[in-house]
């Protein structure tokens, strides 16, 4: 299973290589860039003469530590749902998350915080650095099973760029809000997946199809990643949010999306299951759509109700997505989607974008009172309408789906460079060409795999 030795003896010494090189990279430049910002500063912070209550670490690291864990522990297990890959699934996931923390702080702060010649990071930053990884990891699980870490990797570092200038454009230039990221981390993640998929698209992966699957205890583990990501998403959402009501009301309104969307997600399921029998796959995905859907507009005054609407109408499209749209994305389109990213984070992500358009130009001073000037500041100082900052929504839609198609296409390209050590058609979705696993000589001592029923994911 480990291939022949020349191609193990590559092996040895790419992924290492990598590695090495990268943390070297990034050592080097956090050496001569980063430095603590204000608050994280021992001389600074009490120069200052601050109360220690005041830190910001105080009021962010609570929701930074919900975010960090979906970022390690929801994601992981969520893409934990393949028979043979629960080790890739969630140790890819550990290596991506580690190396894009780094490299994407770098990148972030050039763009966001760089003063003086420096970069001044504390908890906002790790927030924004794990907002980027969150992206790596969508586009990830569309290439899941297909690809090698060392891709993975040469993925990350080109990405977490992609999306730093991508966030830099929208949110700096064009004044654009979304707070939780139905744009700039669902829709640019798996629009960046999906198009690299397409251009790593393999025809003969019929070789690999009897590991496509699931079995019970691989969808159990996908399970527990899927409540994580549930029950830490209003979180995930409202973090980089303004202290105070902004931050209140958008994990409110996240709440309750999520709570409509697995109603409709149960719904939908089981009308269109076999025999009325709810799918998993549905469950572990669509479930969550109502977090993604709300991203850009949650910490708008969406209300309540518009909150349970858009989660209901995320879960329904999401589950329609995974039973009738994704056969057509390979079919039609030679899109290999293992996770079925574009029913959880491309469509969903796409409807928030719009919702965000609508409810930006509702925006009125007798809706927000004061508020206004937290939530759109340049409404607020009169140097948009609402009706323009609507319009300045939706192309900051268009340049996410630009930045994110053109970018994957030419990293689609450097991918398919043959050192990289992509997996054969016949050993995708299998843990043991990159890893130890316990027993693998009598698995092949027994012959081949138990063939199981494909997974509707792809």
């Amino acid at each position: 299973m480990a291939g022949p030795p020349s191609r193990a003896a590559g092996r040895r010494l790419l992924l290492p290589l990598m590695c090495l090189l990268f943390q070297g990279a990034t050592a080097i430049l956090f050496a001569v860039f980063v430095r603590y910002n204000h608050e994280t500063d021992s001389a600074l912070w009490h120069w200052g003469n601050h109360s220690n209550a005041d830190n910001e670490f105080y009021f962010r690291y609570p929701s930074f530590q919900d975010v960090h864990v979906m970022v390690f522990v929801g994601f992981g297990f969520l893409m934990a749902f393949l028979q043979r890959y629960g080790f890739s699934s969630v140790g890819f996931t550990f290596l991506l998350a580690a190396f894009t923390l780094q490299w994407s702080t770098l990148v972030q702060g050039f763009l966001h915080s760089f003063h003086g010649g420096q970069i001044h990071v504390g908890v906002e930053s790790m927030i924004n650095a794990d907002f980027c990884t969150g992206a790596v990891l969508i586009s990830f699980g569309a290439v899941l099973g297909k690809t090698g870490p060392a891709q993975l990797l040469l993925m990350a570092l080109l990405e977490a760029v992609l999306f730093g200038v991508n966030e830099f454009v929208l949110l700096s230039l064009l004044g654009v809000r979304d707070a939780g990221g139905s744009m700039t981390i669902h829709t640019f993640g798996a629009y960046f997946g999906l198009v690299l998929s397409r251009v790593l698209y393999r025809p003969r992966l019929e070789k690999s199809k009897q590991r496509q699957s699931s079995v019970y205890h691989s969808d159990l583990f996908a399970m527990i990643g899927t409540i994580f990501l549930w029950l830490f998403w209003p979180s995930f959402n409202s973090a980089p949010t303004t202290l105070g009501d902004g931050q209140h009301r958008t994990a409110l309104n996240t709440y309750y999306s999520l709570t409509a969307s697995t109603l409709s997600t149960f719904a939908l399921s089981a009308l269109i299951g076999g025999d009325g029998r709810l799918d998993m796959v549905h469950v572990q995905n669509a479930a969550l759509a109502g977090g993604v859907i709300v991203g850009t507009s949650s910490e708008m005054m969406l209300t309540p109700f518009g909150a349970l609407a858009a989660g209901f109408l995320a879960g329904t499209v999401s589950t329609l997505g995974y039973k009738f749209f994704t056969p057509i994305l390979e079919s039609k389109f030679k899109i290999q989607d293992t996770c079925g990213v574009h029913n959880l984070h491309g469509m969903p992500g796409i409807l928030g974008a719009l919702l965000g358009v609508v409810v930006a130009g509702l925006a009125t001073q007798e809706v927000y009172g004061d508020g206004l000037e937290s939530v759109f500041p340049l409404i607020a100082e009169g140097q948009r309408s609402a009706t323009s900052q609507a319009m300045y929504q939706l192309f900051g839609l268009f340049v996410t789906l630009t930045i994110a198609t053109v970018g994957a296409a030419l990293g689609g390209l450097l991918l398919k460079l043959p050192f990289l050590d992509a997996p054969p058609d016949s050993q995708c979705f299998e843990d043991q060409i990159y890893w130890e696993v316990p027993g693998e000589h009598e698995d092949e001592a027994q012959g081949p795999l138990r063939t199981e029923e494909p997974d509707t994911r792809a």
